[in-house]
């Protein structure tokens, strides 16, 4: 049987429409995120994430980069939003994330996008940063549906959301991934000024899994529906790895799929801090892989 994304669903019952008006009213007095700026951003304003009421979008293509199920033989179709509500000072992105690098796009733009995105072959629709354009994105779809659109989302994120929107999220995103950086409000305090992450991240990750379940794929190894996790190590233990796993493994599921990343390097203000000042070293990373193995996590790695 052909798979079929959640949001159809949603469409095809007329829900899409109200979860949009949901979403759209989180803008005005901004609560999309822990940070509950306040901001209305319906009427200009902009918060610490820097987005107003349009959509900035940075770039559009078939990302061949992610994860293998996401890529699978025509890659993944990466949409990279500008601006970001966790704002790390290390962020490898931060043209775009914190120098604000990007396009104002209308609502019928990013529809679109996704269609030709798909046209051109991609697996699915990945949305990079979406945070702070949830109700943008969900009032794209239906213009998206109504030209064809029929591919899993991916809602690549940091972490850092608000539960109130992911729960409006339910039945619509398909692949959720968000990117575990802390388990110590010292270092989420300290690198992404947000000492809440620690307390935040343990909620987004079980209603995550408990909405999408763990990663499934087809008979090609494809993702169709499921959470997929990003852990990346940093130097010196910022990254908590031992925490972070330990708890996937005993309160999410030790089926999680986990990307234990190995690509950190100190951009953009890192060079201020002198522990994440530099790469990370061999032994770090494998000590993160066995840690995982210890914990009887075992898939995607």
């Amino acid at each position: 049987m052909a798979f079929i994304p959640s949001y159809i669903r949603l469409h095809e019952k007329g829900e899409l429409n109200e979860r949009t008006e949901l979403l759209k009213e989180l803008l005005r007095g901004c609560r999309l995120c822990p940070r509950r700026c306040g901001v209305n951003r319906l009427d200009g304003e902009v918060g610490i994430c820097q987005a107003g009421a349009d959509l900035v979008v940075s770039s559009a293509f078939p990302h061949f980069g992610e994860e293998p199920p996401l890529v699978g033989y025509h890659g993944s179709g990466t949409i990279f939003l500008t601006h970001c509500n966790l704002r790390c000072i290390f962020c490898q992105n931060y043209d775009i994330s914190h120098l604000g690098s990007g396009e104002r796009i209308a609502i019928s733009d990013l529809a679109r996008i996704m269609v030709r995105l798909q046209e051109i072959g991609c697996h699915n629709i990945n949305f990079v940063t979406p945070t702070h354009y949830v109700p943008q994105i969900v009032a794209s779809l239906p213009e998206a549906i109504e030209k064809g659109l029929q591919l899993p989302i991916v809602y690549n994120c940091s972490g850092y959301e608000s539960i109130e929107v992911i729960r409006l999220l339910e039945g619509i995103v398909d692949i959720y991934m968000p990117d575990v950086k802390y388990m110590e409000e010292k270092y989420s305090k300290r690198f992404s000024n947000a000492p809440d992450y620690p307390e935040v991240i343990k909620k987004v990750l079980k209603e995550m899994h408990h909405q999408v379940g763990d990663l499934t794929t087809d008979s090609k190894g494809i993702a169709e529906r499921g959470l997929l996790i990003r852990h990346l190590v940093m130097p010196n233990g910022v990254d908590s790895s031992e925490a972070v796993l330990k708890f996937i493994a005993e309160e999410i599921s030790i089926h999680s799929y986990i990307n234990i990343m190995d690509q950190y390097r100190p951009e953009y203000q890192a060079h201020k801090y002198p522990e994440i000042n530099r790469r990370i070293t061999h032994k770090e990373y494998l000590e993160a892989i066995q840690i995982a193995k210890r914990y009887r996590l075992y898939r995607g790695f």
